[in-house]
């Protein structure tokens, strides 16, 4: 049986699977990022080390097949960031000498930068999260239930609303989440990535939070 469970440390191994398994617009990620834990240290990991209870899995009855994890304070997370996770990675992704060349220095240097998550467009969105499943376990209804277990964490803590980024082109992506009711954010220069909100509140109609 497949239920929503909170996560747990013996998890972890899931969570960098999951993590890796989804990060290329949605894909393996396998072929473009050779240290397989370097996507999960950016988008995952620091999740569960410094906001545990706000992350969750779907169990399989054998082991966690998807995740969605977040932070309830996105300026809070972004220090949190810089001074109890970042300190750990540097041994295993050593900062930058120069401009990133490739595509896992892009995403080291993304590390490096935890300040890029706090966007004044965003404010009235303090939460944001991520949420992957692996592809076996999609469009099954598991992603809403995912969903909903963070949006009442959230709500259970007076938090209004939240928001997340997701790249532009992942349009299977998009359908998923103007489903759940959230709508765009216009954010100035947003790159390849479009934000999207909602009201903590699942019983709230699907407007903008502010």
């Amino acid at each position: 049986m497949t239920t929503v469970r909170p996560y747990r440390p013996d998890d972890r191994a899931a969570l960098y699977d999951i993590c890796v398994r989804t990060a290329y617009n949605g894909g393996d990620s396998r072929h473009i990022y050779s240290d397989l834990e370097l996507m999960p240290s950016i988008f995952a990991a620091p999740y569960a080390f410094l906001e545990p209870e706000l992350t969750f899995v779907l169990d399989d009855g054998d082991r966690a097949v998807g995740y969605v994890l977040g932070t309830a304070d996105t300026v809070a997370f972004a220090e949190a960031f810089r001074s109890s996770w970042l300190p750990l990675m540097k041994e295993r992704f050593p900062a930058l000498g120069g401009p990133p060349t490739t595509p896992s220095e892009t995403m080291i240097d993304l590390m490096y930068r935890p300040e890029r998550m706090v966007l004044p467009e965003l404010a009235a969105y303090p939460a944001h999260l991520h949420i992957d499943l692996l592809p076996d376990h999609q469009r099954r209804g598991h992603g809403r239930a995912l969903m909903n277990a963070f949006l009442d964490a959230l709500h259970g803590r007076g938090v209004p609303a939240v928001h997340l980024g997701m790249v532009t082109t992942n349009t299977p992506a998009r359908t998923f989440y103007d489903r759940l009711g959230f709508h765009e954010i216009p954010v100035a220069e947003p790159g390849p990535v479009t934000y999207l909100g909602r009201r903590t509140d699942r019983t709230a109609p699907p407007t903008a939070a502010a």
